[in-house]
C-alpha cells in the first residue's frame, strides 16, 4: 500500500481516481476537503463514514450531479463531469434514494428508463428488465404500482434500474436502506456476484458489518476528509492502537506465571486486561474445566509466539482463543465516533 500526501492508497489500475477533490457550499461549509480517492479496477470498495462526512457529496461529484469547487475526478479514465455523456452509460448508480413515477408499475418505470437510454438496445429491453427484476427479487411485484411499494421494495427497484445493462462500475449509496435482514443478505450476495462478473463496485453504507463481509478495499471519511484507504486487510493492520487480543486458559495456580509471560510477550506490564472476581487482578473467570482465562492485547507481538512463550514459562495451556482487530475498531480509532452496525 503506497502513500500519497500522507494517505495510504491502493495503487494500480483505477476505475475512480480523484485529486484534491473539494466541494465548498455557498454557506462556507466544506463538505469534501481535497480528497484523493482511488478505487482499483475489480474492487468492491467500501466507502465508510458517519452521517455528514461527505460520502454522498463525493459520489454526486463523481457522477456529475454536483460541480466540484476544485480538484479533479476521473471515472473510468475520463474527466467528470465533462465526460458524463461517454461515461455514465457504463456506470450503474443508486444515490440517496430512488425516485420513480408513483402511478406506474415497477416494470413500466424500468421500461421508461430503458427507453430514454440512447445506448440501450430496444430489442433486448424486455429480457433485460425481466432479468434485473429477478436479480433484486421483484419479479412477483413487477406489476404493482410504485406508490404501493414498501421502502425496501423501492430500494430494490432502484437497484434493478442500476442493473438494466452490464456495467463497468456500480456506485451504490446506502443500497440496503429500508431492507429487512433477508434483503440485506441478498444485496450482499448481489454485490459479490457483480464483482465476480467483472464489475467494480463502490458501495457506501452504514452497515459496517455488511461492508466488512464483501469489501476488498475500504476508504474512511470523516468531516470531509479521507482519513485512510487501501486494501481492507492493510487498513486494519495499519491501525495505530488496534491489536490482536488473545485469551489463554490455564490452571488457577499458574495465573501469575501466565500473566507475566503474556506481559513480556506484549512488551508491557499491563498487557492482561480481563479481571474476574476471586482470581486476582486482571484475570478472567473460572471456566467449566476449572481453568482461569486471561485476556491480553498483544500489540505487535506475533500470535504464533504465544503458545511457545507460555510453554517455556512452564504454564499449562488449557486453551487459546484469538480475537483479531476489526474494521469497526479501526473506524472508531480513526474518527473517534461509533458506527451504526445494527441497522
Amino acid at each position: 500500500m503506497r502513500v500519497r500526501d500522507g494517505v495510504p492508497t491502493s495503487g494500480g489500475d483505477a476505475v475512480v481516481r480523484t485529486h484534491g477533490l473539494t466541494k465548498r457550499f455557498r454557506s462556507g461549509q466544506v463538505a469534501v476537503d481535497g480528497i484523493d480517492l482511488e478505487v482499483p479496477r475489480g474492487a468492491v470498495y467500501g466507502f465508510l463514514g458517519p452521517n455528514g462526512s461527505g460520502k454522498t457529496t463525493t459520489i454526486r461529484m463523481l457522477l456529475g450531479l454536483v460541480q466540484p469547487t476544485s480538484g479533479e475526478a476521473l471515472v473510468l479514465g475520463t474527466p467528470m463531469p465533462a465526460g458524463a455523456v461517454a461515461v455514465l452509460p457504463r456506470v450503474g448508480a443508486l444515490v440517496e434514494g430512488p425516485a420513480f413515477q408513483p402511478y406506474l408499475t415497477g416494470r413500466k418505470n424500468l421500461e421508461r428508463l430503458d427507453a430514454v437510454d440512447a445506448t440501450a438496445d430496444p430489442r433486448t429491453s424486455k429480457a433485460r428488465i425481466g432479468e434485473a427484476l429477478e436479480r433484486v427479487g421483484l419479479a412477483a411485484a413487477a406489476g404493482k404500482l410504485y406508490r404501493q411499494y414498501s421502502l425496501g421494495m423501492k430500494q430494490r427497484l432502484g437497484l434493478a434500474a442500476a442493473l438494466l445493462r452490464p456495467r463497468d462500475l456500480l456506485v451504490l449509496d446506502e443500497p440496503t436502506n429500508g431492507l429487512d435482514p433477508q434483503g440485506t443478505r441478498e444485496v450482499r450476495h448481489l454485490v459479490r456476484e457483480l464483482a465476480d462478473d467483472g464489475a467494480s463496485v463502490l458501495v457506501s453504507s452504514h452497515l459496517l458489518a455488511e461492508i466488512d463481509q464483501v469489501c476488498t478495499h475500504v476508504g474512511v471519511m470523516s468531516r470531509g476528509k479521507l482519513l485512510v484507504q487501501g486494501e481492507r486487510s492493510a487498513v486494519i493492520a495499519g491501525g495505530r492502537t488496534a491489536s490482536n487480543r488473545v485469551t489463554v486458559t490455564t490452571l488457577p495456580d499458574h495465573v501469575d506465571r501466565a500473566r507475566a509471560a503474556l506481559a513480556r510477550l506484549a512488551g508491557t506490564t499491563t498487557a492482561v486486561i480481563a479481571a474476574p472476581p476471586g482470581a486476582g487482578d486482571d484475570v478472567g473467570p473460572l471456566d467449566v474445566d476449572g481453568g482461569v482465562a486471561l485476556t491480553a492485547a498483544l500489540g505487535s507481538a506475533v500470535l504464533a509466539d504465544v503458545a511457545p512463550a507460555l510453554v517455556l514459562a512452564g504454564v499449562p495451556v488449557l486453551g487459546i482463543a484469538v480475537e483479531r482487530p476489526s474494521l469497526e475498531d479501526v473506524f472508531v480509532e480513526l474518527t473517534g465516533e461509533g458506527f451504526d452496525v445494527a441497522r
